[in-house]
């Protein structure tokens, strides 16, 4: 191991602390990433409250600077360890990465409180890098396909409750009518949605008998409805996980930044490159 080790280039060696979370310093390095997230995303939503103390928007202001900067090594370190910048720099995170340092280097050359308040927002995308470097913590990339494989099965799912609710929607229309609010069709089926999302506005309401009960079935059907998205992706989790009994590591190549390779995989499965095995 240790000879392996010392064979490893500075670039390598980076490049296992930033990339990979299955190594001590690499595991260090992206707790304090996760920690410097939240604190950023807590700073940027505090910066928003009216009434705090000068003192407390300095500190923030000076801390979101730290923080700032700090990414912005990590930035540049990601790109000069791995050997295919673009891999990283077009890729989903690495927009985001940037997307969420530069607003604070535009301030200095946006004027206009309004405009720099919208693109400092930005840095709230910073809340989808907790997604990638929980991996090690979590199960977050098998959650991931499975939310992905059901998607077919969701949207067949979303399309049959549209049409019934397109279809209650128009009875209801000519079971109410106007005197009830129900004025046309797609306002109706608004309020079919509405209701059968249990999220109950109350703007329209039906007022007769007929109506109600309609209303209230629909309602014990929403709670139903609701509850099936999420059996269809825990059962597409639940197979993945009797299925896929391979354990992936977190280890991303240093080549192309593929993840997802088996722990007893020597190359990368993308593009062949020698993946540092000990």
């Amino acid at each position: 191991m240790n000879n392996n080790s010392s064979h490893k280039t500075w670039k390598d060696q980076l490049h296992d602390v930033i990339y990979e979370a299955d190594t001590p310093l690499g595991r260090i390095f992206d707790i304090i990433l996760l920690i410097l997230i939240v604190l950023s995303i807590v700073f940027v939503m505090l910066e928003s409250v009216k009434g705090l103390s000068t003192d407390a928007y300095t500190f923030l202001y000076y801390a979101e600077w730290v923080i700032t900067v700090f990414f912005t090594f990590e930035y540049i370190a990601r790109i000069i360890s791995i050997k295919r910048p673009s891999k990283y720099i077009f890729s989903f995170y690495g927009i985001i990465d940037l997307l969420s340092t530069l607003p604070l280097y535009l301030s200095f050359f946006i004027t206009g409180s309004s405009a720099l308040l919208a693109v400092r927002a930005l840095r709230l995308l910073r809340v989808f890098r907790i997604l990638k470097i929980s991996r090690y913590i979590g199960e977050s990339n098998r959650l991931a396909k499975a939310i992905r494989d059901s998607g077919a099965k969701i949207l067949v799912f979303l399309f049959a409750v549209l049409v019934l609710c397109i279809i209650m929607g128009t009875v209801m229309y000519l079971i109410e009518g106007e005197e009830s609010g129900f004025r046309s069709i797609p306002i109706s089926v608004y309020w079919c949605i509405v209701t059968m999302t249990t999220v109950g506005y109350g703007d329209i309401a039906p007022a007769t008998p007929l109506g109600q009960l309609i209303a209230a079935m629909i309602m014990i059907v929403g709670y139903g409805i609701i509850a099936v998205p999420t059996g269809i992706v825990s059962a597409e989790y639940a197979s993945e996980r009797r299925v896929k009994k391979v354990h992936l590591n977190t280890q991303a190549c240093a080549n192309c930044n593929t993840t997802d390779h088996r722990d007893d995989s020597k190359f990368c499965h993308k593009c062949g490159e020698d993946l540092h095995n000990e």
